[in-house]
């Protein structure tokens, strides 16, 4: 129970000191150091990010785009040729006649459109469609906690 609330904690604000963990989960900072780190170490927790807005570093352009594999293309090279472009944010391997989704990023549609140029000479596609966004409403909204789901208090800000 302490684990999931800190992961809660964290989720919300993974800035929070060790004492202010501490503070909200009723535990001692040396413990909570502990079972964050034991969180980490096991993979629960990837990472700590900064979320930064992507029109601010120039990269006012999104994107989808979707791959068809050719037949005969290993998997594991077209994920390495992706990989190796920078503007893919995300990949994802997907089940039915498109086997990737890509999430780019780019400043122009001039690099939009030399990206998709390329991503159809990749060995391994066949085909690529392209969806692009006008506008972001919201992006990497954080999922609920199992409390809210389950209609349960949020975890109280005195243990």
């Amino acid at each position: 129970m302490i684990d999931r609330q800190l992961v809660e904690l964290l989720r919300h604000n993974a800035r929070l000191s060790f004492a202010e963990l501490a503070r909200q989960v009723g535990l001692s900072p040396p413990a909570v150091h502990e079972r964050v780190a034991k969180l980490e170490s096991t993979g629960v927790i990837l990472a700590y990010r900064a979320e930064v807005a992507p029109e601010a570093l120039g990269l006012g352009i999104t994107a989808w785009i979707r791959l068809v594999q050719s037949a005969a293309a290993g998997t594991e090279d077209l994920v390495a040729a992706l990989r190796a472009r920078v503007e893919i944010e995300s990949c994802f391997f997907l089940a039915g006649e498109e086997a990737f989704l890509l999430k780019v990023r780019v400043a122009t549609m001039a690099e939009l459109e030399d990206l998709i140029v390329q991503m159809g000479r990749t060995p391994g596609v066949a085909q690529a469609r392209t969806t692009i966004a006008l506008s972001t409403k919201w992006e990497n909204r954080p999922r609920p906690s199992m409390a809210q789901v389950n209609g349960e208090p949020e975890i109280a800000d005195d243990p």
